[in-house]
């Protein structure tokens, strides 16, 4: 870029001072709804975030932090954490995840790219296997893009065919895996009538196999790779559809923690172990529940558990889930290229910047913040800490989780005097409510409060600024609702709880000390969403974003 021109150098804002220590705190999963008694921020005791949101009301504002507004394909997908991070740090839109995906699939580009000629070649004489979430939550994968990607293969090559398909029950209705185990069993079927060898190999519900996060426990990606790899189970089926019906008649069971399962032949053989010279697709598109497996896919040298076999695979994911790591070093379509992120910007510009959290969300403040690359841009002028999330348990057995840990770091950041920007996230509201235990969430929701209330009172004692908003909603809206927006029932008449995210816009509040006299939020901006926060950070910072970032929120008005 260098050849263009182009700096790093940012302009000074005409009338907005340098040098200020801003507080920038992201709440995960902390939307606004309608104030009720499945609204857990409403029900929780939040002094802090009600006093923002009652104060002055040229300082509190909602933004949008799902669908179009951070690069999701339609205004009906939810928001998440790594979307929404992206754009906060990058103060544009990019088309994310599954967008990047259906554009790939739609003009048939995917199958021009690299990654997929790189699988064809094992097809004439192995099979391709496909590894991911059977689901249409559009959260980590998409039912229609397996789909396609299935009709793609079969019409490229593609002979023999194993699914191995992790229930959801997460980010769509518990239950609903029956019907998404049917919708694939009619189409392999269909494939099957054209000569193609296509099926079902193995299963297991998305939290118990396979899809762990964050190296939290190693035990779900086993259970998945023996069962995927090995073709070994603790429970054996002929049929998938069965299977599932079966696994979940146990007392207790849901989707998301079906124990693992294969597809046995006649004579009680799995029909779909991963073998030498086999290709593999994990076609999530999102990236933190991957990782793990693909780790164990690709890597020589693994110690995090026995894999027993290490086959000789070619193995590309849907797209590259750690741009660092390089992993996996082959995939189906290229990442959105972030360049020029906030962070980075204002590290140039001498901003000494300070980010924590804790392990689930750390990289949330680091890593997606940054545009999706790791490391530091300056580490004379950055430090990040990480502090250790409680393994081993739900979150909901301790729904303060490390609120304090983090808030004490920021204090102490912001105190020392040495950081001009102090980044956190709280991942109280997210967490916990993605458990579906609403007591545990409101705890959750009042320890996240608590944890705003501890940075404010260091920012305020510094002179500074604060900055505090949310990625997307979760904790506000913890019931399914139908059309009317009436809590939906089950067949006993209990509600059903909504464990994911939402579509609710997220609160922003700036404020403290050091904010000049006469900044409040503009008025005409209504539709604004989490990309325009950079460009007001910047400002806060005392300089003009760049030319191409979504508009500022904020305006500087002469008392």
């Amino acid at each position: 870029m260098g050849s263009s021109g182009f700096s790093w150098k940012l302009n000074d804002h005409p009338k907005l001072p340098k040098g200020k220590v801003i507080a920038m705190v992201v709440l995960d999963g902390w939307g606004e709804a309608n104030p009720n008694q499945y609204n857990c921020i409403h029900v929780a005791e939040t002094p802090v975030m009600d006093s923002l949101k009652n104060g002055a009301p040229e300082k509190w504002r909602l933004v949008k932090a799902h669908g179009k507004a951070v690069g999701l394909p339609t205004d009906d997908d939810m928001g998440n954490s790594e979307v929404g991070h992206n754009a906060l740090g990058a103060g544009r839109i990019y088309a994310q995840g599954a967008k990047l995906v259906d554009l790939a699939l739609e003009s048939g580009k995917i199958y021009d790219d690299e990654g997929f000629k790189y699988i064809k070649e094992s097809f004439e004489t192995g099979t391709l296997h496909l590894i991911g979430l059977l689901s249409d939550g559009g959260v980590h994968s998409r039912l229609d893009q397996l789909q396609l990607l299935l009709k793609g293969a079969s019409e490229r090559g593609a002979k023999r065919i194993r699914v191995h398909a992790l229930t959801d029950g997460r980010d769509v209705l518990d239950g609903t895996s029956v019907g998404f185990m049917e919708t694939l069993e009619n189409d392999l079927a269909k494939l099957r009538e054209k000569g193609i060898d296509a099926q079902i190999a193995s299963g297991g519900g998305r939290m118990y196999v396979t899809m762990d996060r964050y190296e939290n426990d190693w035990d779900v990606v086993k259970r998945g790779w023996d069962a995927q790899v090995l073709g070994e189970a603790p429970h054996k089926f002929t049929n998938a559809v069965e299977a599932v019906k079966k696994l979940r008649e146990e007392p207790k069971a849901n989707d998301q923690y079906l124990p693992p399962f294969v597809i046995v032949d006649e004579n009680g053989k799995s029909v779909g172990p991963i073998l030498d010279g086999d290709a593999v697709v994990t076609f999530n598109f999102r990236a933190d529940r991957m990782v793990m497996l693909a780790k164990a896919l690709e890597y020589e040298d693994f110690d995090k558990f026995d894999r027993v076999r290490f086959p000789k695979i070619r193995y590309a994911g849907m797209l590259q889930y750690d741009g660092e790591l390089k992993l996996p070093s082959h995939y189906l379509v290229s990442p959105p290229e972030i360049e020029r992120t906030s962070g980075e910007y204002l590290v140039h510009n001498g901003v000494s910047t300070f980010a924590c959290s804790e392990t689930v969300k750390f990289g949330h403040v680091t890593f997606f913040w940054n545009g999706n690359r790791s490391g530091y841009f300056d580490p004379s002028k950055e430090e990040y800490v990480e502090i250790p999330s409680d393994s081993g348990i739900t979150f909901n057995v301790k729904p303060k989780m490390k609120a304090l840990e983090i808030a004490e770091k920021a204090r102490d950041a912001i105190l020392s005097g040495k950081f001009h920007q102090v980044r956190v996230n709280l991942p109280n509201s997210d967490m916990v409510g993605h458990t579906g235990d609403i007591e545990a969430t409101v705890v959750a929701c009042k320890a996240a409060d608590d944890a705003v209330k501890m940075i404010l009172d260091a920012i305020e004692q510094v002179g500074g600024i604060y900055v505090v908003t949310a990625d997307h909603g979760n904790a506000e809206d913890m019931v399914k609702r139908n059309k009317k927006g009436e809590p939906l029932l089950d067949k006993n008449g209990n509600v059903q709880i909504l464990t994911s995210h939402t579509l609710e816009p997220v609160p922003i509040a700036i404020g403290g000390p050091g904010l000049a006299p006469g900044v409040k939020f503009r008025q005409d901006l209504p539709g604004a969403g989490l990309a325009n926060v950079a460009a007001t950070v910047m400002n806060l910072h005392g300089y003009e974003a760049p030319s191409d970032y979504e508009p500022t929120l904020i305006e500087v008005v002469d008392n």
